[in-house]
């Protein structure tokens, strides 16, 4: 893990570029009449650095604004909602407003918002995941301000981190199919690229069902948002497929709700004839004739700790450089026997 450090300056990239500071403003600006080769030295040395420009003008260029950055996957996105509301209740009387970035599980996109929020030189970001980037990550790790990046702890750190092993939320659900007694199992997810945590969930499920003697019998897969019907229409294909599943396993509990409903629609014993389980403990799930099995995934608690740190206001006094792994709470619900 790095330590906070100085903002980088135009002195830095001139350094780098071998020119002058002036040369390497007027590049940043796009002012000016530089050649085209001294123009990419100078934008492969800024961006190398992970150099962010100040846009806080005269007077106020050397002093922080009171915003906090908070960058996520997607604002639509039924996990989020509650952690970005227990950051806002925490940051609310501490002088600090959160602004929100959604990056739409894309990379350069998270670039582009990760040096846009910089260049307002805030007081700290936030950042679901751990994944980024080489541009992104030299960015944050010369931020100069706590970077506290949520929702996983599974993988190397910029600075902080606040969330749970998703691995090890894999491992407990699989665990607790298979002392149940279902050994027929089905995985239905999504084949989103950047959904690293629900990656990391199926990694750690398939090594829990390979430590006793089991394979997946069958998976679906998704492209695109998350919703009921998305579930139903998967549920209905891996079924009319592998008719002999007696699991169902879900990456979340909109596409689990979606298929739980569609079980019920056919007349299907549950969790007697089959059993299935989500991902997330979305508020979604207390409107269902049935209560889905799903992982609480802490999403207020992380939310809540993450803006502590920021603030400065964590309850152990910390302030950096640590690693906060929160314990994922299986909720069994009626669908798992």
């Amino acid at each position: 893990m790095a330590d906070i450090r100085r903002p980088l300056t135009l002195r830095d990239v001139s350094e780098a570029s071998g020119v002058s500071e002036m040369t390497v403003s007027r590049v940043l600006r796009n002012r000016g009449d530089v050649s085209p080769a001294t123009r990419e030295k100078v934008l492969e040395a800024a961006k190398a650095l992970g150099y962010v420009p100040n846009k806080i003008a005269g007077a106020l260029a050397s002093q922080r604004v009171n915003l906090v950055g908070v960058i996520i996957p997607s604002l639509s996105n039924m996990v989020f909602p509650e952690v970005l509301s227990s950051i806002s209740k925490v940051l609310e009387d501490t002088g600090l407003q959160p602004v929100f970035g959604a990056t739409g599980y894309r990379p350069e996109k998270e670039e582009t918002v990760i040096y846009e929020m910089l260049s307002w030189r805030p007081s700290g970001l936030i950042v679901a995941g751990l994944e980024h980037s080489a541009t992104s990550r030299v960015m944050l790790e010369n931020a100069g301000v706590p970077v506290v990046e949520i929702m996983d702890v599974d993988g190397p750190v910029i600075d902080t981190a606040v969330g749970i092993s998703h691995a090890r939320a894999g491992r407990m659900m699989a665990e607790a199919i298979l002392a149940a007694g279902y050994r027929r199992i089905g995985f239905l997810g999504t084949r989103m690229e950047g959904d690293h945590r629900a990656r990391k969930r199926l990694e750690g499920f398939e090594a829990a069902l390979a430590e006793a003697g089991v394979k997946l019998a069958a998976r679906e897969y998704y492209e695109g948002g998350s919703a009921l019907a998305k579930g139903r229409e998967m549920t209905a294909a891996i079924l009319a497929r592998v008719p002999d599943l007696d699991f169902l396993y879900y990456s979340n509990d909109l596409i689990g709700a979606g298929g739980l409903l569609w079980c019920m629609e056919q007349g299907i014993d549950i969790p007697g004839r089959i059993g299935l389980a989500g991902f997330n403990n979305v508020d979604l799930l207390d409107g269902l004739p049935m209560r889905l099995a799903t992982m609480d995934a802490c999403r207020s608690e992380i939310g809540q700790q993450a803006a502590e740190i920021v603030a400065g206001k964590h309850r152990d006094g910390i302030i950096g450089g640590e690693i906060i792994a929160l314990t994922p709470k299986l909720a069994r619900g009626d669908t798992i026997r």
